[in-house]
């Protein structure tokens, strides 16, 4: 399910299949993106780089245009893909650059830049 957020610049997206769940955060008004994995129990965050990642207003109507034809292509197919690498708890000063959102997502799990 995803949930837009236009006055807070949010999007959550919130995936339930088995091992694969996850919560997605697109925070736009900080420029980052949050997955939590829950078959993994960490947390990964990546900054939004505008040639890859939709904006706010596209988000929306490419999940409407998806919802209604089922079976669309687009070339705005949002993938990422991690390196594995170190990992650090999230301490204050990140969750000041980071915001309120992603601390509630990631808070007490390892966090994967």
């Amino acid at each position: 399910t995803m949930t837009i957020h236009s006055e807070e610049h949010i999007v959550d997206v919130h995936v339930r299949s088995g091992v694969y769940s996850s919560d997605t955060i697109f925070d736009y008004s900080k420029g980052y993106i949050a997955t939590r994995l829950f078959s993994r129990n960490a947390c990964f965050i990546m900054k939004i780089k505008k040639e890859y990642i939709p904006e706010l207003e596209e988000i929306g109507r490419l999940a409407f245009e998806r919802q209604t034809m089922k079976d669309m292509y687009s070339p705005n197919n949002v993938w990422a893909q991690f390196q594995p690498g170190d990992s650090v708890i999230g301490h204050w000063k990140d969750w000041l650059l980071y915001g309120k959102h992603i601390e509630h997502l990631c808070t007490g799990l390892p966090l994967y830049q």
